[in-house]
């Protein structure tokens, strides 16, 4: 049994493509998401087999949300969307496959079939997706917050999850310390924070060769001794 995942701004079009997977009795829709945002909370908790996904949606494109996907949850990624322009782009090797809207059933079979074959996705960045992160995605209570690099102060693991720290705003964010520390300009202080060097205003050394980082705003941020050189030697360079 295939499990599925569709992502896809347009109710309509999430709907129509629930109608054709119904067709094939060993697919099963485990969820559908209207935005990216959304999408790769459903990825890390359902884990599914496959993602239908739209390239185009508002403010999070599906390709930019491919790049956000920690690696080892990297399901089968199958490209849906009106624009045959990002065709080539998604064929290299990289996808599932890719089906333009509106999706033909026949086509689908021969998506589906290829999925059968139990082939997995590859690990190499899919094309377009490997771009540095200018804005982070995460969630507040009932809102979704799209938070801008150059805004963040610091992030940090938490029981509660990877929270994101900005001059007048917080959130929650789907996305790894590792991904972010290799796709954004935030440097790793710490085993369980990142900070951005644009928001420190000094380093208070502490007995023990750690640190605390204290940030324009006032926040005090801890930093570890393994860390500590490169964070002086990045500000010194800056």
């Amino acid at each position: 049994m295939l499990s599925a995942l569709i992502i896809d701004d347009e109710a309509p079009a999430r709907e129509e493509l629930k109608a054709l997977l119904a067709d094939a009795s060993d697919v099963e829709v485990i969820g559908e998401c209207s935005n990216a945002i959304e999408g790769l909370s459903a990825i890390h908790r359902l884990r599914p087999d496959v993602v239908f996904l739209d390239i185009q949606m508002p403010r999070v494109s599906g390709l930019e949300m491919v790049g956000m996907i920690e690696p080892s949850a990297l399901p089968h990624i199958v490209f849906v969307t009106a624009y045959d322009e990002h065709a080539l782009q998604a064929f290299e090797e990289h996808a599932a496959d890719y089906l333009l809207k509106p999706v033909d059933a026949q086509r689908l079979a021969k998506t589906l079939d290829w999925l059968r074959a139990g082939k997995h996705p590859s690990a190499t960045a899919f094309p377009g997706t490997n771009s540095p992160l200018r804005q982070i995605p995460c969630t507040l209570r009932n809102r979704i917050l799209l938070i801008a690099l150059e805004d963040i102060e610091y992030i940090n693991t938490t029981v509660c999850g990877v929270q994101v720290i900005a001059l007048n705003k917080q959130g929650v964010t789907e996305l790894t310390l590792k991904i972010l520390q290799e796709r954004t300009a935030l440097i790793r202080c710490h085993r369980q924070y990142l900070i951005n060097l644009d928001h420190i205003a000094e380093i208070e050394l502490l007995d023990n060769g750690a640190a605390e980082i204290i940030t324009h705003s006032g926040k005090r941020v801890p930093a570890s001794r393994r860390y500590l050189r490169d964070i002086k030697d990045k500000l010194l360079i800056g």
